[in-house]
């Protein structure tokens, strides 16, 4: 306590993330105890004015950033188990339930243990177990090997197995990984050619077009993924990737184009050596057989009657069994990122547990709206947003709000697809934002080589990013009506 006194006396104390802070929480205060006729939702009760003025709370907060992100997610499930479960305060929970109807304290609690957060921890397992085992380092030699020594082919080269790496293993990862084997070529260019921006730019635009691939491939991804199978879409790991991966490879191809059209080598051959040896032992096969079988199941489980959440459970099992993956390794698990995707879905919980979503359906005619304004303006807002603040945040906040939307559109929505054109969009613009070093993880690892300044991230990753939005949406509202997705 002293500490922090002294900080705020010697000025160390971050008046405008404090100011903020203090803005978020009279706001939620107001919004929480307004008329709630001011809402214009019929049969809105207690519990569910509650539960805006949480969602309040968490746009506040993940848009200013007063706390961190993964921060606001604990604090969204501490107050809907503290103020709108059947395990709140008795003076809030109301007289038999007078109130409105309270969610269930398990199944918020559940939220840290979604089968979707298992996905994803099957994801993180996998990709430590491959960095551990020199695995990742093989892969990437043999897969550059094919594009041979001309520079724009190398290019080509390195933005496709960063976009492959992405789909499996964490983008932020991948960024890093990868321009450390950039490293050694930076070298041989020279130090005033346009040829190192070129390279130092395809490893974020790789990362984050490649993370679109598979449903464990960005949290916004799994958003979507949950979202739509909870509406009973039915969507498999396989049928995910079947749509994605051709649309990220389309996109990277083209964002190829883009770089070395602003940034063109002045030197035409690269020699390129990726260094690092595996030492090929009894463990290490058993990751390489996990890896490839996991893959396998991700892939074709539908046709065996396995889940694909179920088929992350396979590494997690295999690695702790065999002793490949220690307590230690637990430790380079990306929990904020876990814990981030636990709250928004709490908030997706709260909102169809209290029965918000429900009367928000029945008193908004949501059935007049124009189907591709809906569409333009979530896919415009969730591009903007995921710019300036994390795109998980930016999901968390627009799928539940977008979800009760497309449910009060109905058949409405069937001229550009249906539901999953709206909900699978959000994800695709998240994964397009990458304008700025704080777009993304690996935009930020990028930046901070020293290789490129801003002004190359905002040319390269604005273009890149509109014209893959536009494409990614044409193409979804073209697979979508054909019921492919």
């Amino acid at each position: 306590m002293a500490n922090s006194v002294k900080k705020i006396l010697s000025g160390d104390f971050n008046k405008r993330k404090a100011l903020m802070f203090g803005i978020t929480a009279l706001l939620t205060l107001i919004v929480w105890n307004l008329p709630s006729s001011c809402f214009g939702i019929d049969g809105l009760t207690t519990v569910q004015q509650r539960t805006i003025a949480i969602f309040v709370m968490a746009v506040m907060l993940w848009l200013t950033e007063a706390i961190p992100a993964w921060a606001t997610s604990v604090t969204i499930i501490f107050v809907l188990l503290f103020c709108v479960s059947d395990s709140a305060f008795n003076f809030l929970q109301g007289s038999e339930g007078d109130a409105g109807k309270l969610l269930d304290y398990q199944g918020i609690m559940a939220c840290f243990a979604d089968p979707t957060i298992i996905l994803f921890l099957g994801g993180f397992i996998l990709a430590i177990a491959a960095t551990k085992s020199g695995l990742d380092v093989v892969m990437a030699r043999n897969l550059i090997k094919p594009f041979g020594k001309k520079s724009e082919n190398v290019l080509l080269g390195f933005m496709l197995i960063t976009g492959i790496f992405s789909m499996f293993i964490s983008n932020t990862a991948t960024a890093a990984m990868m321009l450390t084997f950039l490293t050694p070529v930076f070298k041989s260019l020279p130090a005033n050619g346009k040829g190192r921006i070129a390279l130092t730019m395809a490893i974020p635009i790789g990362a984050n077009f490649g993370g679109m691939g598979t449903p464990i491939g960005t949290p916004p991804n799994a958003f979507a993924f949950k979202t739509l199978n909870e509406l009973g879409m039915g969507i498999g790991f396989g049928q995910w990737m079947a749509v994605m991966v051709p649309l990220v490879i389309v996109m990277l191809i083209l964002s190829w184009f883009i770089i070395k059209t602003f940034y063109p080598f002045s030197k035409k051959t690269i020699e390129l050596q990726i260094e690092g040896e595996v030492e090929w032992n009894w463990r290490t096969y058993v990751v390489a057989i996990t890896f490839v079988t996991t893959i396998l199941l991700w892939v074709f489980g539908k046709q065996v009657g396995i889940n694909a959440n179920t088929v992350a459970m396979l590494p997690i099992a295999v690695f702790a069994f065999t002793g490949v993956i220690t307590a230690d390794d637990l430790k380079d698990i990306d929990w904020g990122v876990i814990w981030m995707v636990a709250g928004g879905f709490a908030l997706g919980l709260a909102m169809n547990g209290t029965g918000l979503a429900e009367n928000a359906v029945k008193s908004i005619p949501f059935g007049d709206w124009n189907p591709i304004v809906i569409l333009i303006i979530s896919g415009v807002l969730c591009f903007a947003l995921s710019n300036f603040i994390s795109n998980t945040a930016t999901a968390a906040l627009l799928i539940p709000i977008l979800t009760v939307v497309c449910q009060g559109m109905g058949d409405a929505l069937l001229p550009i697809g249906g539901t999953s054109t709206v909900i699978i969009g959000i994800a695709v613009a998240a994964s397009c934002a990458m304008s700025l070093p704080i777009s993304t993880p690996p935009n930020a690892i990028a930046y901070s080589t020293g290789l490129i300044e801003q002004k190359d991230m905002a040319k390269a990753g604005f273009t890149s990013g509109v014209i893959s939005l536009v494409i990614g949406y044409i193409a979804l509202i073209a697979f979508c009506k054909l019921g492919i997705l």
